[in-house]
């Protein structure tokens, strides 16, 4: 594992993840909704474990993913690591790199972010994404991995 500084991601990122989060959430606030209006259970007893799994999905999650994540630019690779329980630190040459993408949601488009996916040889681990980058920064990478190749290949 390297020791060098990470770039962390765009905080926007943190916006989307906590927006994502809350739609997973809404088919379980509706059903809280109804088993409190029927008067199933003791009042409280399913909405407020919810309100704490929204607290924790939507308020405390997200700022853990963000901090969690970060990339290295060198000069011949591209290091990605992430993960809040499992931890990954991906390191991949650009001589390996088939083709590179850079992709937007509609929730990514909207705060102005995207991924960078980057396709190599192999089976195993043979996508790399690199999600929460500002658009321009993606598409600034991009090009760089892409005139990379373009050296190598003369």
């Amino acid at each position: 594992m390297d020791d060098a500084p990470l770039t962390p991601l765009d905080p926007a990122y943190i916006k989307v993840v906590r927006v994502n989060g809350a739609i997973a959430l809404l088919p379980l606030l509706a059903g809280a909704i109804v088993i409190e209006i029927a008067d199933l259970l003791p009042s409280g007893l399913i909405f407020v474990p919810f309100a704490l799994l929204a607290l924790l999905l939507v308020g405390l999650m997200p700022v853990r993913r963000w901090r969690s994540r970060g990339f290295e630019m060198g000069a011949d690779r591209l290091r990605v690591v992430k993960g809040v329980l499992f931890h990954a630190d991906t390191v991949v040459p650009f001589s390996r790199v088939q083709h590179i993408d850079v992709e937007q949601g509609p929730l990514e488009r909207t705060f102005g972010i995207a991924r960078l996916i980057l396709h190599t040889a192999g089976t195993h681990n043979s996508s790399v994404i690199l999600p929460g980058l500002a658009h321009g920064d993606a598409v600034a990478m991009r090009e760089e991995i892409r005139a990379h190749l373009q050296r190598e290949a003369q």
